[in-house]
């Protein structure tokens, strides 16, 4: 098999540099050729036939969002990684690139500058280049681990008879997608609480929580300190900043912290779905979607261990079967089920000792996500 051919796309001359120095000493990768805006990048993928894109949001003559927009019409599956600012404006940007395709993204303010840089980039993007490209989901992940078999099943016995009171779901690479195909689907009379840890930083959280908001029936928002933990409302974990829940006399609370990183991520699903478990016990629900790593696999292991209850997404439906994997792999999973059958297959476990609830309509999928 032939090296991986990365077209970089960025107006900013010493990031494309730094891009190919970056990927240069891999021998798994070539930098087939570069563009300083996305009208120059779209007439080079014909010549050079990339198999992957990085892509700045913020170019002259023709943006990130635009050139995504022309390359899906054109090359629908070619890969995006795109390359983001920690600003509103571009947080936003970027969120609707993900929906409209990208792959992945990589934020500019985490890189530093000289050989820290260099280290960064190749940390981040030769793991999602090699995974978009190749397609193998048996890989070595960033954290040196290596990804789980394939050949797993539910488990056998699962305590399905405990009534569920709050609902805990994780997702990182992929997840903006997954979530926003499960979250509206769900009525605004549901009955327990949702807390999300989704992978992503400073910025991005507030307007990924709105952007779930504008989509669906129930009240969604970013996560704050001292918040009443309420049925019917969904909370997404802040970035940079680990979310927990917390008994303050009888009620349950939101509570946030910046304790060290777990699984490198902050927030982490281990702390979340450790503290529910505390918290609520056989009565937690916790769902892993896709991503890459294994953060959630402990926290399951909390929750699987006080009696709850785990749904993971399936390999076929996830763009990296990383973290629902691992817990699939190590037993722990009740359910393991495609994207689409996941808010149906949570209904179904929160409806348990309650009456009905309202009608859950299963969207079709139109791609992976």
């Amino acid at each position: 098999m032939g090296k991986i051919r990365v077209l970089v796309v960025d107006d900013s001359v010493v990031i494309r540099r730094l891009i190919v120095r970056a990927l240069a000493d891999n021998p798994k990768i070539e930098v087939v050729a570069t563009a300083p805006d996305g009208r120059i990048a779209l007439s080079k993928i014909p010549i050079y036939n990339p198999d992957l894109l990085t892509l700045d949001i913020e170019m002259p003559v023709m943006n990130g969002l635009e050139t995504l927009a022309m390359v899906r019409k054109t090359y629908p599956s070619l890969p995006v990684i795109m390359f983001s600012a920690l600003t509103a404006e571009e947080a936003q940007k970027t969120l609707d690139c993900l929906e409209l395709g990208a792959q992945d993204y990589v934020t500019k303010n985490d890189m530093g500058s000289g050989d820290g840089a260099l280290d960064f980039l190749r940390r981040t993007l030769i793991p999602r280049i090699e995974l978009f490209c190749r397609g193998s989901k048996e890989m070595t992940l960033p954290d040196g681990s290596q990804a789980p078999a394939r050949a797993v099943t539910a488990r056998a016995t699962s305590s399905s008879s405990k009534r569920i009171d709050i609902l805990v779901i994780a997702a990182s690479t992929g997840g903006p997608n997954a979530l926003l195909r499960i979250l509206p689907q769900f009525p605004i009379e549901f009955p327990v609480p949702i807390l999300i840890v989704q992978h992503m930083p400073p910025v991005f959280t507030e307007h990924f929580a709105r952007n779930l908001a504008d989509k669906s029936s129930l009240p969604v928002e970013e996560g704050k300190m001292g918040l009443l933990i309420e049925p019917g409302r969904a909370w997404v974990a802040p970035g940079n900043y680990h979310l927990t829940v917390r008994m303050e006399g009888t009620m349950p609370r939101l509570h946030i912290n910046q304790a060290p990183p777990e699984n490198s991520c902050r927030p982490s699903a281990d702390v979340l779905f450790r503290s529910a478990a505390e918290v609520y016990g056989p009565h937690t629900l916790g769902v892993v979607l896709t991503g890459m790593g294994q953060d959630g696999l402990r926290g399951c292991e909390d929750i699987a261990e006080a009696g709850g209850q785990i749904i993971v997404q399936d390999e076929a439906t996830s763009v990296v079967w990383g973290m629902p994997g691992f817990v699939a792999q190590s037993g722990l999973a009740d359910a393991i089920v495609p994207i689409d059958q996941i808010p149906l297959e949570i209904a179904k476990r929160v409806a348990r000792w309650r009456t009905a609830l309202p009608p859950i309509a299963v969207q079709p999928m139109s791609r992976t996500v």
